[in-house]
């Protein structure tokens, strides 16, 4: 129940929610005794002769006394009054007070479900945005390691399932409890010994009902974790159909979705008997317990061994029978508590998550970039895994600097530095001689812009996308970052021009094109400092041309840092710096590393040259 408390904490304040659920629980539990205790007076006073003592003991109202005998003794005054002058008018009463309370039961009902329901809202609202919170909290390196399907698992599926057990955790404090409280204290008021019978007949039930739950909270977590997978399954099937087609691959991959598939039924399929199973056994055992009832109690009324009349008993029976139901919810709550903690732990292992990444108490604002970026002695790992070694390097403003080197020496990794997308294992990386992590990350990230091989934009406008972040953006201010990054002549041909909504990840566009965006994109933030990343190394040589002059119109005037592919497009770099097993091996302009008689860049500047 830990997990549950730390839970519902997301409900809070509890109060406008529980008060009047707790009140109208009571007023309706109330009325729902109420409606089959009638069932006495109706028997008693409508099909059997009034004895003496009872005649003169409810001929005249009692004397006002705050307890439950008076209130009795006054309705079965009523009741009386009316036996005596017309039979039929205690009847009419009788079958109108049923039928009140009946309605009133099913309106305070009402009422505290309501109740309920804004408190379970509530609680999914609020988890759910504290998990997306806490997505875009975490940095980077944790989502190479976790499977996007198992966190769309997580704020889906897992949520709805807290949302579901929310609710029957909360019936079963405030509501289910006081119902057999209030049916029992009936209980206990027509025959005590009758009652205690059954108290001993019912754990019983309890034992197999304990061990039908026990597995379902590991059979929870496996469909859970099923679903995760199906859902990456999903979303990677759907991003590379392309690929999946052209190599003949769509009979693997329904045979994997089919395994996937077959197991979360398996799992399903276990969880749903045992869920099914608890509730129809404490609904057997209820009924077990009803037969005994009316052989013990029966026997007491034959034998007038007690003073159990038959009224009062087949009243019993009638209470005793609703028993069941609140017993029964019980039942199925905790089931699917059960259920609900897999889901819960999920949740809150995510909520947990350390943010290895976060401003400083005394961050400072980065207003504006003057002077230069320093990389001091820097060393970087993932883990265990050394990946860049004693980095040093500056970059003065309005300089260019370039990174060339083969895929995985870190070149990406010094990048994501700058803006604190990792943090250094060692040294420093500073802007204008202050550590970045002395900087708050949102005032240092708004002097960067990043244009990266890997295209992201989103299913929205064109507009939308190119003023990402910025909802109060006029339509001359996107115009205006279009034209400087060639996109504007494109946008005008599309069908809504700048309103044209591009698709998942704008794929009714050519790749030059969505490069072109996400370079408006760019621009349109008019950083100080700029991160190209390989930005031109997936196009064709036509879609490349109609790029590099973009960012060259990007560039312009601009502190810019660029991971190169294509040797060609860093000759006018201030500095290139060669880079190998972590490390900076060569350094110096396009002219002094190519005349360089053992230079590395010039080796590599001939390969491309023979390979073009």
């Amino acid at each position: 129940m830990k997990i549950y408390r730390r839970l519902m904490a997301y409900a809070r304040p509890y109060g406008k929610f529980v008060v009047p659920f707790f009140v109208f629980t009571l007023i309706g539990v109330f009325f729902n005794v109420f409606q089959f205790a009638l069932i006495i007076p109706l028997l008693n006073f409508l099909f059997d002769p009034i004895n003496t003592a009872d005649a003169a003991r409810f001929a005249s109202a009692p004397e006002f006394q705050l307890s439950p005998a008076y209130f009795k003794d006054t309705f079965y005054h009523f009741i009386y009054q009316f036996k005596t002058t017309n039979p039929i008018h205690a009847l009419y009463f009788l079958a109108g007070m049923i039928v009140v309370s009946v309605v009133l039961t099913n309106l305070f009902r009402f009422l505290a479900q309501r109740c309920l329901l804004n408190a379970r809202t509530l609680l999914v609202k609020r988890l759910r945005e504290a998990l997306f919170e806490k997505i875009n909290s975490l940095h980077l390196g944790y989502f190479t390691k976790e499977h996007k399907g198992d966190l769309l698992s997580r704020l889906n599926g897992d949520v709805y399932a807290i949302e579901s057990v929310a609710g029957s955790s909360i019936e079963v404090v405030f509501k289910e409890p006081y119902l057999l409280i209030g049916y029992f204290v009936a209980l206990f008021a027509i025959s005590v010994k009758l009652t205690l019978f059954t108290l001993v007949i019912i754990p019983i039930s309890a034992v197999g009902i304990a061990a039908v739950t026990k597995k379902l909270k590991k059979e929870a977590q496996d469909v859970q974790s099923s679903m995760g997978r199906m859902l990456t399954l999903m979303d990677e099937t759907l991003l590379g159909m392309r690929i999946i087609r052209s190599f003949n691959a769509t009979g693997f991959v329904l045979k994997r979705f089919s395994q996937e598939n077959d197991f979360y039924r398996q799992a399903s399929l276990e969880g749903f008997k045992r869920r099914e199973l608890a509730p129809a056994f404490s609904e057997a055992s209820g009924v077990f317990v009803v037969a005994c009832i009316l052989v013990y109690g029966g026997s007491l009324v034959l034998s007038s061994q007690s003073n159990l009349q038959a009224s009062s008993f087949i009243a019993f029976i009638a209470i005793f029978s609703q028993v069941i139901r609140p017993a029964k919810a019980i039942v199925v709550a905790l089931t699917n508590i059960q259920q609900g903690q897999a889901a819960g732990e999920r949740i809150i292992e995510l909520l947990d998550k350390p943010i290895e990444i976060q401003d400083k108490p005394t961050a400072q604002e980065l207003k504006s970039f003057r002077r230069d970026i320093v990389f001091d002695d820097v060393s970087f790992q993932y883990g265990d895994k050394p990946v860049l070694k004693n980095i040093n390097f500056r970059i003065a403003k309005g300089q260019k600097i370039a990174l060339v080197g083969p895929s995985g020496v870190g070149k990406s990794t010094i990048a994501d530095l700058i803006p604190r997308f990792y943090e250094v294992t060692r040294g420093s990386v500073k802007i204008d001689g202050v550590d970045v992590r002395d900087y708050t990350m949102e005032s240092l990230r708004q002097q960067m812009s990043f244009v990266t091989q890997e295209i992201i934009l989103f299913h929205d406008t064109i507009f939308n996308n190119i003023a990402l972040g910025r909802p109060d953006a006029s339509l001359d201010e996107v115009i205006e970052a279009a034209k400087i990054a060639n996109a504007h002549t494109f946008i005008m041909d599309t069908e809504d021009g700048y309103n044209t909504v591009i698709g998942d990840r704008g794929l009714r566009l050519s790749g030059g094109q969505r490069q072109r965006l996400s370079i408006a994109r760019a621009v349109f933030k008019k950083p100080s400092i700029l991160i190209l990343d390989e930005a031109t190394s997936a196009l064709d040589i036509e879609s490349e041309k109609s790029v590099q002059e973009a960012l060259n119109n990007l560039m312009e005037g601009r502190t810019t840092l660029v991971i190169a592919h294509r040797l060609s497009t860093i000759k006018e770099a201030d500095e290139i710096l060669i880079m190998e097993g972590g490390k900076i091996i060569e350094r110096g302009n396009h002219y002094e590393l190519i005349n360089s008689q053992d230079s590395v860049y010039k080796r590599l500047n001939m390969m491309q040259e023979l390979v073009q």
